[in-house]
């Protein structure tokens, strides 16, 4: 992994989309610990991170994880996620971040020379390339070990740098699950962030 020590970098962490791909490769994350690796590595500026909370539960069960986040070096940015009935009569859930990841990378990208993107979604090409045209790298974080493949192949090419989500693991896990197998998308646990699954790569 090439990062400089001195290079000004920030994370910004698409969390449905870093969950998805931990638990198909049979882990789950420890955010203390992925946020002591990247900064071994360079100086981070920020860690954001990024999660639709469905308001209509009493209690969210992925609250516990959002407030240690908040009191624990991440910049955490949630908004409500949308609940509606599909076509079929199926209860769906929408929590897109991608403008929220968006406005915060381009209003932050003077102040930074590299950007690492935990997502795969073909949705962030065309944002890497507006950040790379301001002189900054990116390096994307995501898997191609999963079953499909959770990165876009022109996300992918596009970014400076491709972190396999699988090969790094071992540094922030903190403890081995069951790889899942792909399906029908829905919250294996009642933690999983919300995410729409046409949001994926």
């Amino acid at each position: 992994m090439s990062f400089l020590p001195n290079e000004r970098v920030a994370l910004f962490i698409d969390g449905a989309n870093l969950y998805s791909a931990s638990r198909n490769l049979g882990f789950d994350v420890d955010y203390r610990n992925l946020l002591e690796y990247f900064r071994k590595r360079a100086h981070v500026i920020r860690a954001y991170y990024y999660s639709a909370v469905l308001e209509t539960e009493e209690y969210s069960p992925l609250k516990p994880l959002t407030d240690w986040l908040a009191y624990n070096g991440y910049a955490l940015v949630t908004k409500p996620a949308k609940e509606f009935t599909d076509a079929t009569g199926r209860r769906r859930v929408k929590g897109n971040m991608d403008i929220e990841v968006a406005v915060d990378m381009l209003e932050l990208a003077d102040k930074l020379d590299h950007v690492v993107l935990f997502s795969g979604d073909s949705d962030f090409r065309r944002l890497v390339e507006a950040v790379q045209r301001k002189g900054v790298r990116v390096s994307v974080v995501s898997s191609v070990r999963t079953s499909p493949p959770m990165v876009a192949d022109d996300l992918r090419r596009q970014a400076d740098n491709f972190l396999e989500l699988a090969d790094i693991a071992s540094e922030f896990t903190r403890r081995q699950t069951e790889p899942r197998s792909r399906g029908i998308p829905m919250r294996s646990t009642p933690a999983e962030p919300f995410a729409d699954p046409h949001d994926a790569a």
